[in-house]
């Protein structure tokens, strides 16, 4: 199967795009419903229109990623903070560690 930028004709890695296409939930309209966010190697983060009007959310609990990091920067244990919204703890270190990383 090839694909190509609609804009431009160029064609992309099959392998690189499918793998992240796999993350891509499509509702009953065909349209895309929910993305899996593939920053994350542990925590389940998702971004779904119809909750937290589209902002990343961990799936399990439906908090949003923005609460639960400023609770935890604002002072909050890590674990205080995870339990509070229902997230695992090694769910929301994973987040931490994604959204620490400084750029190169």
């Amino acid at each position: 199967m090839d694909l190509v930028v609609v804009r431009s004709g160029q064609r992309v890695f099959v392998e690189v795009i499918r793998s992240y296409l796999h993350r891509i939930t499509y509702g009953d309209d065909g349209y895309a419903s929910v993305i899996s966010v593939p920053a994350y190697e542990l925590a389940e983060v998702v971004a779904d229109p119809s909750r937290s009007f589209g902002a990343p959310i961990f799936e399990q609990s439906g908090a949003r990623i923005d609460d639960v990091l400023e609770r935890f920067w604002s002072g909050e244990t890590l674990e205080d903070a995870a339990e509070e919204f229902g997230v695992p703890v090694g769910e929301f270190e994973d987040v931490v560690r994604v959204t620490s990383r400084r750029a190169a």
